[in-house]
């Protein structure tokens, strides 16, 4: 980058340039510009000299790329400007773990970058973080679609977290580690791997990070292995807000099952022998322990914060006076390990190469096009998925899980029932399966979907977690990362709100974040829609599906009958386990155990599939299913309308009027193509939405119709936009065969 375009060098830059310069000299001749490592032979208190020196140099590269990215953004080519100045002792953590511990990483996590891809060949830290500043189409990574730590060669995990969201799946993933390798089932992590995960001081005050220590020490005191180092990066300010004095360290120092370890952040020395020894407790132990590490924040929160607009000037200067590169500097030539002039040169380097670097990565294409952008997202539906459906485990497998009497032998099944046989069929066939959430095992469910699979699988397959939505979906998301195919329950819809974000920001964006290179395949099931009788009110009886329809990539399934539970349910076993899906199964409550439409029919019960039958029987992803063939209407629901719209059109036969009903059978993606060739062949539709008139499923299918151009009638009738009461009164909000007849009949004109 020309130098005019460069502007005036920052004070953090002038001040550590001026400090380095006063230790005796910029001689270069004396300088080893290259390789300051090689100094490690040199004596200095301490066994982890090249640790330490390994360390510093990687805080050179972090800091020097932290004034790039202001020089970037100020010259209009750079998108991001949060950096890691002040931060670098998280470097000297990097040199006391190995790079292929997995590590989900703070934002202000540069150092530990810079070091770890020193440890592995043909990785340049510079380049990549620099195509993340300018969003280049070739960052390794995300593909320019945002600035993140992250490559599958370094083990490290990318994460956009500012909350601390990531941790849930380090205790998930640190927790999975052991169990796989117990299980026998393949994993990408070493036996011994340490899992790493690092967050800001304002982060403990947060939920999740509360939630995720809860976890950690409940797992212990379970006797769960949880190989974690937690790493608190302590700079003493939430962007403008203070931490209070001392809270930090009680918060972290009082955690049960969670020992706490504490360092300087200003000097790498002490940074990483306390990390050493950390690491080292963690990967013998296989229980998790706290870094504390003190730090500063220098430059600001971010390009655009003015510091000094709620910061005390002798604050700022006091953390000035605390730079680790400059105090770690200052030990190093004091120690004899380098010379002033040597100093000098490392850091002038540092700058040269960054320089160098950036004024290529501007040319690089960014990242453009909507197709380019969403491509992660858009499920890849391969012919795999139904080979993968039709999988089956041998027969002795699965009389093994069954007992003596398969599922094909029982008659005809619940829709509960259905869902419980699949589950042990696709775990039979697959070792790697595992089923938790609270009450799963022991009492297999509130509604006893779960019930047996406990006592057929075994404990370590299908178990109990603690009660923490936040905690459940960390489990899976870490479970997925080590290779397992996780079936977490949230025990009601309603609950899933407490911990959305594992979902929204967590789960479903790994892989946009990651280019599909990291993948946390998980399949959730959940009791939801409404129950007409009102049972247990709103917190039990909800019908919001708002919020996963809100979540770009997500692949959410309704199956609302017997005879599609199973067949959805592997798709989305298949998706998760082929793909790396992150897949919803919403399971009407109502529906688990009726076995009639009309008293006595058994129409609301099915005989369960052979193997044989499963490849074929296989659901597409976004494939509805069609009742009937009515030519005057189409009825478009799902879950709990089902039912509904099944009485309404024997109702309609019976008046003349031919109806069929399409069973939507998924909210994400929605089945437009079904829909709109159904529209056509009808001319009339009425959407029968059994979730919310706002935010729920028929606005989306509404839309799609209007997009295709339907140019006949369309009406709906939707649940109110309200909570649920307890009582009978739940029934006045949901659709009703009188209200659907009566809208059907004003549509057809009768």
């Amino acid at each position: 980058m020309p130098d005019p375009a460069r502007p005036v060098v920052d004070p953090v830059e002038a001040h550590l340039g001026a400090g380095l310069a006063a230790l005796g000299g910029t001689d270069r001749s004396a300088a080893s510009v290259e390789s300051p490592v090689r100094h490690a032979a040199r004596a200095l208190h301490g066994d982890h000299l090249p640790e330490v020196m390994a360390a510093w140099e990687a805080g050179l590269l972090s800091r020097r790329l932290d004034h790039e990215a202001r020089r970037l953004r100020s010259a209009g080519r750079g998108l991001y400007t949060i950096g890691s100045a002040g931060h670098e002792a998280n470097a000297a953590v990097a040199a006391a773990l190995r790079p292929t511990d997995p590590a989900l990483l703070h934002y202000r996590s540069g150092g530990f970058y810079c070091l770890r891809a020193g440890q592995v060949a043909g990785v340049d830290p510079v380049e990549d973080v620099l195509l993340g500043l300018v969003g280049a189409a070739d960052e390794p990574i995300a593909g320019g679609r945002h600035k993140v730590f992250g490559r599958v060669e370094l083990s490290v995990i990318p994460t956009t977290s500012t909350i601390a969201s990531h941790l849930p799946r380090a205790v998930g993933l640190a927790v999975a580690l052991d169990r796989a390798r117990r299980l026998g089932a393949p994993t990408p992590w070493t036996p011994d791997a340490v899992v790493v995960a690092s967050f800001g001081d304002a982060s403990v005050n947060h939920s999740t990070a509360l939630g995720a220590f809860n976890s950690a020490g409940w797992c212990v005191r379970q006797g769960i292995p949880v190989p974690l180092l937690l790493v608190c990066e302590d700079n003493g300010l939430g962007i403008s807000v203070p931490s209070p004095r001392g809270w930090v360290a009680d918060v972290l120092g009082s955690r049960p099952g969670v020992p706490y370890a504490a360092a300087d952040g200003s000097d790498l020395a002490e940074a990483n022998a306390v990390a050493v020894d950390a690491v080292a407790r963690v990967r013998a132990d296989r229980r998790p322990v706290v870094l504390h590490l003190r730090t500063v924040r220098l430059m600001g929160h971010a390009g655009a914060d003015v510091e000094s607009a709620y910061r005390p000037a002798a604050d700022m200067a006091a953390d000035l006076a605390r730079d680790p590169l400059l105090v770690t500097a200052r030990r190093l030539v004091a120690e004899g390990v380098l010379t002033p002039a040597e100093a000098v040169s490392c850091w002038e380097a540092a700058g040269d190469r960054v320089r160098r670097t950036a004024s290529e990565v501007v040319r690089r294409p960014r990242l453009t096009g909507r197709g380019a952008v969403t491509a992660p997202l858009r499920p890849g539906l391969s012919g795999a998925l139904a080979a993968a459906a039709g999988r089956a485990a041998s027969p002795v497998d699965r009389r093994r899980v069954h007992g003596d009497r398969l599922p094909e032998d029982e008659g005809r099944l619940t829709l509960a029932q259905a869902i419980n046989r699949t589950l042990l069929d696709a775990a039979a066939a697959d070792p790697g399966l595992l089923v938790f959430g609270e009450d799963v095992a022991r009492k297999g469910g509130v509604y006893g979907v779960t019930r047996g699979l406990a006592e057929r699988l075994g404990r370590s397959r299908v178990f109990d977690t603690v009660l923490d939505e936040q905690a459940v979906l960390g489990l899976a998301l870490g479970s997925g990362l080590a290779g397992l195919l996780p079936v977490a329950e949230i025990q009601y819809l309603a609950y899933l709100h407490n911990a959305e974000d594992q979902i929204r920001g967590e789960a479903a964006s790994l892989a946009f974040f990651s280019q599909g290179r990291f993948r946390n395949p998980v399949v959730v099931r959940m009791p939801a829609f409404a129950d007409p009788d009102g049972f247990g009110g709103h917190f039990h009886n909800d019908n919001a599906l708002g919020v996963l329809r809100d979540v770009p990539g997500l692949l959410v399934a309704v199956p609302s009958h017997p005879s599609d539970a199973p067949a959805l349910l592997r798709t989305c076993l298949a998706a998760a386990r082929v793909e790396g899906r992150v897949c919803v199964v919403l399971e009407p409550t109502a529906l688990y155990h009726a076995r009639d439409l009309d008293p006595g029919d058994g129409a609301w019960t099915a005989p369960y599939a052979s193997p044989e039958r499963w490849a074929a029987d296989h659901v597409r992803v976004g494939a509805g299913r069609v009742h009937g063939d009515g030519a005057d209407l189409l009825l478009v629901t799902l879950g709990t309308g089902l039912p509904v719209c099944l009485a309404v059109a024997r109702t309609l036969a019976a008046e003349g009027v031919g109806a069929r009903v399409l069973d939507l059978r998924w909210v994400l993606p929605l089945p437009v193509d079904d829909l709109v060739r159904e529209a056509a062949a009808t001319g009339r539709v009425l959407v029968v939405d059994p979730t919310r008139a706002s935010a729920g499923v028929s606005e989306g299918v509404v839309t799609a119709l209007v997009d295709a151009g339907l140019s006949g009638p369309v009406r709906r009738v939707a649940a109110a936009d309200s909570f649920l009461p307890l009582g009978p009164a739940a029934a006045d909000l949901l659709p009703s065969a009188g209200s659907v007849v009566a809208a059907a009949r004003d549509l057809v004109g009768r």
